[in-house]
């Protein structure tokens, strides 16, 4: 089992910035892929930012630019800096671990982003 606890959400004016924090305990596999994932109130969950235990990451096109995943390994922590924020990028945010042998995916409960005047 891992557990995965997110901080960092909040409320923030179009243009602001967020940067996100998780944090993965548990049973860790060396090799792994943790991130960010959003929902927005009747959409679909969807890939925000991936990053692999060896640095290589992935973004949705929409937060290309904006948004910048990174992780500590040492700290089996994932970040992600939310930099020029939209309204649009109003979601619960989860964070992602994927255990890269196994193929199981474990979840946060979720952060609450929202960008509003």
């Amino acid at each position: 089992q891992v557990q995965l606890v997110e901080s960092g959400g909040g409320l923030v004016q179009p243009g602001g910035s967020l940067r996100l924090s998780c944090a993965a305990s548990g049973s860790i596999f060396s090799i792994n892929t943790m991130g960010w994932y959003r929902q927005a109130p009747g959409k679909q969950r969807e890939l925000v930012a991936t990053i692999t235990t060896s640095d290589t990451t992935k973004y949705a096109d929409s937060v290309k630019g904006r948004f910048t995943i990174s992780r500590d390994n040492a700290r089996n922590s994932v970040y992600l800096q939310m930099d020029s924020l939209k309204p649009e990028d109003t979601a619960v945010y989860y964070c992602n671990y994927l255990n890269a042998y196994t193929r199981i995916n474990y979840w946060g409960q979720g952060t609450q982003v929202t960008v509003s005047s």
